[in-house]
C-alpha cells in the first residue's frame, strides 16, 4: 500500500490528479475509476462505472484536464457531448456509496472529497432510470445523489 501511494503521490505531483482503477471483485461487482487530486485544487473527484477500465481511465483523464488546466467546472445534470463520440454524457453529484466508494481519494483528503459521476448512455442514449434503458441497474451504479 505505500507503494501504491508513493506513485500515486508522484504522478498527482506530476500531472495533477492520478486515475485509480478497481476492478471487480469475486462477488461480481462493477469495475469504476475515479481521479485522485482535484480535491486538493477545490474541485470534486470525477467517477466512472461500468465501463472497460482502459476506456472509464481515458475519459477521465480528458475531463480531469479540463478541470485542472482550464479550471471547466461541471454542474448536476450537465451534459458533455464532446466526451463519448455520438453521444452525450451527464455529470450528476453526489457522495460516495459501499459500492462506488473513492478510498484513495478520501483516504489522503478525508471526508473533504466531494465526487461528480460520468454518466453513459446506452445505444440508444438512455441513462439510468430513464424508461426503456437497455442495461440492468448493476451496470452502471450511481452514487448517492446530493
Amino acid at each position: 500500500m505505500d507503494e501504491f501511494l508513493r506513485r500515486q503521490s508522484e504522478i498527482i505531483d506530476r500531472v495533477g490528479w492520478a486515475v485509480t482503477l478497481v476492478h471487480p471483485d469475486a462477488d461480481d461487482s462493477t469495475p469504476f475509476a475515479y481521479t485522485v487530486g482535484l480535491t486538493a485544487h477545490g474541485y470534486p473527484e470525477l467517477l466512472i462505472a461500468g465501463l472497460d477500465l482502459t476506456i472509464a481511465q481515458q475519459l477521465l483523464n480528458d475531463l480531469a484536464t479540463r478541470v485542472y488546466d482550464r479550471a471547466e467546472r461541471f454542474t448536476d445534470g450537465q451534459r458533455v457531448s464532446d466526451l463519448i463520440a455520438g453521444y452525450d454524457a451527464v455529470i450528476i453529484d453526489g457522495t460516495a456509496t459501499n459500492e462506488l466508494y473513492p478510498g484513495a481519494a478520501i483516504a489522503r483528503y478525508d471526508q473533504r472529497v466531494r465526487v461528480q459521476q460520468i454518466m453513459w448512455p446506452d445505444p440508444q442514449g438512455l441513462f439510468p432510470g430513464d424508461a426503456g434503458y437497455a442495461y440492468p441497474p448493476a451496470a452502471q451504479p450511481t452514487i448517492r445523489r446530493s
